[in-house]
């Protein structure tokens, strides 16, 4: 079963964005990005918080993530977490088919090309 980790990663001065910063630059992400499991890794700046920093982390199911966890990624992103003295806050969700209900309120993008 799929799941998604919404991971606010909180520092102060800015910390935050540098990590994030670190973590593309390093070649972290796309480490993570190529695991098998994995469905998407991707950080976003929240409007009116400019001191954390959102990491949508999506997952084919627990043992996916697991091993990610036992990993030497996971040792590189810890040590970079404690450099830049960031504290999470964390909420996983279960991926579940939108309802027909819910299909007339969501208008997709899909098709839509990217400018």
């Amino acid at each position: 079963m799929s799941f998604t980790m919404n991971i606010y990663y909180k520092g102060q001065n800015g910390s935050a964005r540098a990590f994030a910063d670190e973590m593309i630059s390093s070649g972290i992400v796309e480490e993570i990005r190529s695991k098998k499991g994995n469905l998407r890794y991707e950080y976003f700046e929240p409007l009116g918080d400019k001191e954390t920093i959102l990491l949508i982390d999506s997952w084919e199911n627990q043992e996916s993530l697991d091993d990610h966890h036992q990993s030497d990624t996971m040792k590189k992103i810890m040590e970079l977490r404690n450099k830049y003295d960031l504290h999470m806050k964390v909420e996983k969700y279960v991926l579940e088919d939108s309802s027909k209900q819910d299909e007339q309120f969501i208008r997709k993008y899909d098709n839509i090309s990217e400018r």
